[in-house]
């Protein structure tokens, strides 16, 4: 194996060693969301005319823990090396930037994409879904767990403490997450908040995503596509260039 495929083995064994914490319950999280939210809104809440709003809410919730989880895979990861010290071995090895960056988001995508599926497989015993068009969900899911893996390894690079990873995960991640129309469609909302949604790069992932399973969306999923390749390559540009510098974790 080659460095960085050795990089992205072992941190895909990280996460795979503790499935239990890191696919398990994010699973279950979701099925509560479901359960909770279906059950309450399933009569009194109408999306895209004949579809039912427990069908409305799988994908977005599959979609929330893809980048979640993404998120939380490379910057956990950073962050307890940093403080562990352990990070000191990755950086003897003649491992260049780019191997950093394809090993840590590599791995994130195979996180995210693993608790996806697994949030899709139990949720759908509570939803029919049809799959209009499946490249559509494939290269949503793949494309968002990258740029929140990417962002995660913007994250852990700049925090040097578990406390600090919190606060950029709860303060930025979750509420760009909660807002981008997760649990509800942004039709729904006056003006000036739906404006404010599209602001938001996250609703066109899930946005995007969602179209691949019903073949209706707020939007086009071309211009999804535009904007989150784009956001994927500004946040992925910023993590490789702080690799480069060895931002943080060089003296």
């Amino acid at each position: 194996m080659t460095g960085w495929q050795t990089l992205l083995y072992k941190e895909i064994l990280r996460f795979w060693k503790v499935g239990f914490q890191t696919v398990a319950a994010p699973v279950l999280t979701a099925l509560l969301y479901l359960m909770i939210f279906g059950h309450v809104l399933q009569d009194h809440v109408k999306v895209y005319d004949t579809l039912s709003y427990t069908a409305f809410l799988v994908p977005g919730l599959v979609m929330m823990s893809v980048l979640q989880n993404a998120f939380a895979n490379s910057s956990s990861s950073i962050v307890q090396s940093k403080i562990m010290g352990s990070l000191v071995f990755v950086l003897l090895t003649p491992l260049s930037h780019w191997s950093w960056f394809v090993a840590y988001v590599g791995s994130s995508i195979v996180r995210g994409l693993v608790v996806g599926a697994g949030v899709l497989v139990v949720t759908t015993l509570f939803a029919h879904l049809s799959f209009v068009a499946p490249l559509w969900i494939l290269v949503f899911a793949v494309l968002g767990a990258a740029m929140l893996g990417s962002l995660g390894l913007i994250a852990g690079l700049w925090a040097e403490k578990f406390d600090q990873m919190a606060a950029f995960q709860n303060f930025v991640i979750m509420p760009m997450t909660f807002l981008s129309g997760v649990f509800y469609s942004i039709h729904s909302l006056p003006a000036f908040w739906q404006g404010i949604s599209h602001l938001n790069p996250f609703f066109y992932m899930i946005d995007g995503f969602r179209y691949g399973f019903f073949g209706v969306s707020d939007v086009s999923p071309w211009l999804s596509l535009g904007i989150v390749g784009a956001a994927l390559a500004v946040v992925g540009s910023i993590a490789v260039h702080l690799l480069r510098i060895g931002y943080k974790i060089r003296g």
